[in-house]
């Protein structure tokens, strides 16, 4: 299989599932704007949403796809399905507990990390309601979840990175329709979510059917903790959730924080978290899917050399893509804000007050995409303590770097705080497996980063004074023209930035690589 062909194609329906994302966000800021209740529903969303994240993309994944590749190698079929009934068992009922407990409790939860909705006694009562309704989202994502850790063991990569598609279809459904069949129209929102997660969990079940890997839920889930292989991987996985997700924790702290500063400061921070999302999504969530399933195979076979290899091609394609991508951010922040969010009830002042958390995010971009790259070395390895330990000390550079930042910056301090967590995170794991050796970089790094340097300079150039000819606030008149120019700007960089390295002696045959 060509890993570079596979990471275009996951790309490829990651961009779909992005594009749609971005077209349900500038829907919701022309229908809603920025306000208590807009605050209300992202804050609604951060916790089930939180937990997603943990799974889809997190601990989850990180502790059952290693085990998962051991089963699969050495222990058969049959063996594995049991694993995965007994995984999904336990899972499920988790999950659900879960739900139950987070709506029971969903007052004091929005109390806690959105008190700042009390200036507003409906916003607040809303955010309560929402809550409510979006908890059991996290048990239709823990099945998605399994799903895709099995499907992507299977190197089946396109279906779990096109299922996201349907929570964006969703929400631009009820966007456009649901909202004015509710008093409230936010609420459509929730709903929207609701059937997202359910459509979610339909469209896995007949890959996983096909493959023979269909799990059985028992209705006793001590089943499934009586398996050996399920305890490993809680083992595994209760520590983990501390380690992946260190910068989304930052990211619910940070929500509580902002939700005392303004009205719209929430909203504000979620738009520009969205943007950032786009090549994190693009580059470091299709490469660390890409490389779990490889480094866990090679970890497996005891082959050092395959592990090493297949980690240092994926850090000089992060840096390929990441550094140009963190440029271009940082440079067009406010064309790209304006562009797709400045229209109805979004003003010119959301435009700024967005486009500064976003410039703030291109400072740790690099970090966030090194971070998805570099975790899955010690994750394939079933390695926790690590990765554990810098992130626990990446919390609390974060919170320490918000007492500097807010005061001098407001909202974008918080982006910024955490932008520089995901650097010092990236930094220390890479420290870690260096210190181990478990990472001993090939040859010619010194000149890959002086070229790339050279060819992000004059993407920077071209892409800082194109922007500077316009008024993007002014363009709001003539939508299709601001995106056209948006657009030409964006080609524009890159074929500044790919024709440098070309001419400095890059070509796209240096990056191939097969799985073995």
């Amino acid at each position: 299989m060509n890993l570079l062909r596979t990471l275009a194609a996951i790309s490829s329906m990651t961009m779909v599932s992005r594009v749609t994302g971005l077209l349900r966000d500038s829907l919701f800021a022309a229908a809603f704007g920025t306000s208590n209740y807009t605050d209300a529903f992202n804050i609604a969303f951060r916790l089930p949403n939180l937990l997603r994240r943990l799974f889809a993309e997190g601990a989850f994944s990180q502790a059952f796809v290693p085990i998962l590749t051991e089963y699969k190698t050495r222990h058969g079929e049959q063996a594995t399905k049991t694993l995965v009934d007994h995984v999904a068992t336990v899972l499920i009922w988790a999950t659900m507990l879960v739900s139950i407990a987070g709506i029971v409790a969903a007052p004091v939860l929005i109390l806690l990390i959105g008190g700042g909705l009390q200036r507003e006694p409906g916003a607040f009562d809303a955010a309560v309601i929402m809550t409510q309704m979006m908890f059991p989202y996290i048990t239709c994502m823990a099945f998605v979840a399994l799903a895709s850790g099995v499907l992507n063991t299977w190197r089946q990569f396109k279906i779990p990175a096109f299922t996201p598609v349907l929570l964006n279809l969703s929400f631009i459904f009820s966007a456009l329709v649901l909202a004015d069949y509710f008093e409230q129209p936010i609420y459509a929102m929730a709903v929207g979510v609701c059937v997202g997660g359910l459509a979610q969990v339909a469209i896995q079940l007949p890959s996983l059917a096909k493959l023979g890997m269909l799990p059985r839920i028992s209705l006793n889930p001590l089943t499934g903790l009586r398996d050996g292989g399920v305890r490993r991987m809680l083992s595994k996985m209760g520590p983990a959730v501390f380690a992946v997700s260190a910068a989304q924790i930052s990211l619910l702290i940070n929500t509580t924080i902002a939700a005392g500063l303004a009205a719209g400061a929430v909203t504000a921070l979620q738009y520009a978290d969205r943007l950032m999302e786009l090549p994190t999504a693009l580059l470091g969530v299709a490469l660390g899917t890409i490389l779990l399933p490889g480094l866990a195979k090679a970890n497996t076979e005891g082959d050092s050399t395959e592990y090493s290899s297949l980690l240092d091609w994926g850090l000089r394609l992060t840096f390929l893509l990441a550094l140009p991508a963190a440029v271009g951010m940082a440079t067009l922040a406010e064309p790209m804000i304006a562009t797709l969010f400045h229209y109805g009830a979004f003003t010119a002042e959301d435009v700024g007050a967005s486009s500064l958390p976003l410039t703030a995010y291109a400072a740790g971009l690099l970090g966030f995409i090194l971070v998805k790259t570099l975790a899955p070395a010690f994750y394939a390895r079933q390695e926790v303590r690590t990765p554990v330990k810098i992130a626990v000390g990446v919390l609390v550079v974060t919170q320490l770097l918000n007492l500097v930042f807010v005061p001098m910056l407001g909202v974008a301090g918080l982006a910024l705080s955490i932008g520089v967590g995901a650097c010092v995170n990236a930094s220390f794991l890479y420290r870690g497996l260096r210190k181990s050796g478990i990472y001993q970089p090939q040859r010619g790094w010194l000149g890959f980063f002086l070229k790339l340097l050279a060819a992000v300079a004059v993407m920077g150039a071209v892409a800082w004074f194109s922007q500077a000819q316009f008024d993007w606030i002014a363009l709001r008149a003539t939508p299709l023209l601001r995106a056209a120019l948006l657009a030409g700007i964006i080609a524009a960089c890159g074929l500044a930035y790919f024709a440098v390295l070309l001419a400095l002696g890059f070509r796209p045959r240096d990056f191939k690589r097969r799985a073995k």
